[in-house]
């Protein structure tokens, strides 16, 4: 480091070399055991490569909606990280940086997090860990990392036998009454990013005080080395398989609703888990349900690289294309795609005239969340004496038609942050609520008795979800699950089949019932170090300076998520977060908010139409409306 240290300073003071990057470096290199990290940021300097050093080392990776996150192969790949390369044509190790995914990031991780979790258990038994990951680059190295570091820290570790979804890491912790867990996954991202997601005792992802908790252990870790207790102090580590599994999917058979309606002829599906975990759990799931299932044989394949799509994201038309186009051929009804940890799910649906629709992520909800709410009051299970104890749960820039349709069967809604871990805190605070005389062991305790008890002591969760494509059923898992999305909406296909209807047909009817509403999401994708300053100076422009008239529409009402005290309709204080949402005087509103987890600004558009307005008529006012919106809204952005 003694003779790279002058050419770090010299990039400094020559404006090519962030001050910040300087430092992180100094504090990775005295860190790190790795030869790979000097060798890889001399071949940097020595090249002047300056931008990649200020891209991998302006910060220290932090925790941000309940990990971490970051590229884990970078721009430009060294000799050194390159070596001999790895399965799936990746490099033979991972980036070198302090705001990159590698082992010096997640073995500092691993290691806060166990610390914090060893003081908030105490001494009287060793905590226990459960560990899955997906299939991304060195994801199975980085789970490996994880378990042997829990497990010479004084953790008895539980690491599943291959690739897994984050839900499945959600339901085994509460099964195996674990006291935190991670799973290793980027879940949509890129091929070339990967991340650190941290769970608490719950399953659901952490919040505070435990997440600040977390942050300050990890911060407390400067080296890449540390000492194993004693052996007869240390962890076990359990491999976790197909026992497992089935447990998880019992549980998931028992969202089904009405198992009459698949003893009728089957309904076909094609499904695509794009190279990751979903297949694992959905295709005999579904298969041992009655449902016919194709799927894509060049997507089966768990790859790292996504070699058949450019991005691993079901919501993205391309991505289910190949899956298209082999139900056009076998004549399937349904689509359904999972990304790679499996807790987003896509739909594309068979339309009267033939052809495949791609639903959006708000559509897809909607009609889950209808079916299940009408379900339930015709099997018995919500009545007018009891619906004010069900509630809906969806976050603040999901469709206002969830809103609608609540409304319209007299149950509540609760509005949260964006991130599920904040629809898991009101799942927490529903099960907490219930008289511990009442409910003994709550896991323990199948659908049917937990939905008894919230409907008398507590609040019934009927359905959750948010518009990037993530939905809940049943409490039994703490965050999104497209395991049980793909079956929940297989038995909404089953149903409007069973009507004589098309799904999109089903979703027009909701339309005319609840007034057509419609929404976009944008982005401005800003990378690296540069992109990171130019998001933020946008975010607090739209703060301190936020507009008086939209498109020509007067702006009514601001909400300010950072600066203003806001409660949720349960009179819950919310957390401060990043996020505006401003409503016009015509009826359309949009939100602003920074990714926690993608280097881009994000904005919400929505539009809606009363119910009265006939159904051709408000799609097309409605999509021009959010049209001019966004052209508003990109040159006022430009301008800032």
């Amino acid at each position: 480091m003694s003779d790279l240290d002058p050419r770090l300073e010299q990039a400094v003071a020559d404006g090519l070399l962030l001050a910040s990057a300087r430092s992180n470096i100094r504090a990775l290199l005295a860190g790190s055991i790795h030869p790979v990290a000097n060798e890889a940021v001399r071949e940097l300097a020595e090249t002047g490569q300056w931008q990649e050093l200020n891209d991998r080392f302006y910060k220290t990776l932090a925790f941000g909606t309940g990990g971490l996150r970051g590229r884990t192969i970078g721009r430009i790949v060294t000799r050194a990280e390159q070596g001999e390369g790895g399965p799936n044509d990746r490099p033979e190790h991972p980036c070198v940086g302090t705001a990159t995914m590698n082992g010096y990031n997640v073995g500092r991780a691993i290691r806060g997090m166990v610390a914090y979790t060893r003081g908030f258990v105490g001494l009287s038994r060793r905590p226990k860990l459960v560990i899955a990951h997906d299939t991304r680059h060195f994801s199975r190295d980085f789970a490996a990392l994880c378990a042997k570091a829990a497990s010479d820290l004084g953790c008895d570790a539980f690491l599943f036998d291959g690739p897994r979804s984050t839900p499945e890491l959600s339901f085994t912790i509460r099964e195996l009454r674990a006291d935190c867990g991670v799973v290793i996954t980027a879940s949509h991202n890129p091929p070339h990013d990967n991340g650190f997601k941290a769970y608490f005792d719950d399953g659901a992802q952490t919040i505070e005080p435990h997440a600040s908790g977390i942050i300050r252990e990890v911060n407390r870790i400067e080296s890449e080395t540390y000492n194993p207790l004693p052996e007869s102090e240390r962890g076990s580590i359990t491999v976790l398989g197909a026992e497992m599994d089935a447990r998880y999917m019992d549980r998931l058979r028992s969202l089904l609703m009405r198992p009459s309606l698949l003893e009728g002829p089957a309904t076909r599906v094609v499904f695509t888990n794009l190279h990751g975990t979903g297949g694992h759990i959905n295709v005999p799931m579904l298969r041992g349900l009655g449902f016919e299932v194709d799927t894509v044989p060049e997507q089966d394949v768990q790859d790292g690289r996504f070699p058949t799509v450019d991005s691993p994201n079901p919501e993205n038309a391309p991505a289910l294309k190949m899956a298209t186009e082999l139900a056009l051929a076998t004549g399937a009804e349904i689509v359904i795609g999972t990304d790679p940890d499996a807790d987003r799910m896509g739909v594309a649906v068979r339309d009267a005239a033939g052809g495949m629709q791609l639903l959006t992520g708000n559509q897809i909800g909607s009609l889950m969340a209808w079916y299940r709410l009408k379900t339930a009051f015709d099997l018995g299970w919500l009545t007018q004496a009891n619906r004010s104890r069900v509630v809906l749960v969806k976050t603040f820039v999901t469709t206002p038609l969830q809103q609608a349709i609540a409304d319209g069967f007299g149950v509540n809604v609760v509005d949260t942050l964006t991130g599920f871990k904040y629809i898991a805190a009101k799942l927490r605070k529903y099960e907490e609520a219930i008289p511990a005389d009442k409910c003994g062991d709550y896991r323990a305790l199948d659908e049917e008795q937990t939905r008894r008890l919230r409907l008398e002591y507590s609040r019934f969760f009927i359905f959750g979800g948010e518009e990037s494509y993530g939905y809940l059923g049943s409490d039994a898992v703490r965050d999104k699950d497209a395991n049980g999305a793909t079956l929940m909406f297989a038995e909404v296909a089953a149903y409007a089949r069973s009507i004589g209807k098309t799904v999109p047909e089903l979703l027009d009817d909701i339309h005319r019932e609840f007034g057509y509403h419609l929404e976009a999401g944008k982005s401005l994708v800003m990378e690296g170090a540069d992109g990171a300053s130019r998001i933020q100076a946008l975010a607090d422009g739209y703060a301190l300076h936020p507009p008086d008239v939209v498109d020509g529409a007067k702006v009514v009402r601001i909400r300010d998520f950072a600066r203003q005290e806001i409660f949720d309709q349960e009179g819950d204080a919310l957390p401060k977060e990043k996020m505006l949402i401003l409503d016009l005087d015509d009826g359309r509103s949009f939100a602003v908010r920074p990714s926690g987890t993608e280097p881009k600004i994000k904005f919400y558009l929505f539009g809606k139409a009363d119910p009265d307005v006939p159904l051709d008529v408000a799609r097309k006012q409605v999509a021009d409306g959010l049209d001019r919106l966004w052209k508003w809204i990109e040159a006022d952005a430009a301008a800032r």
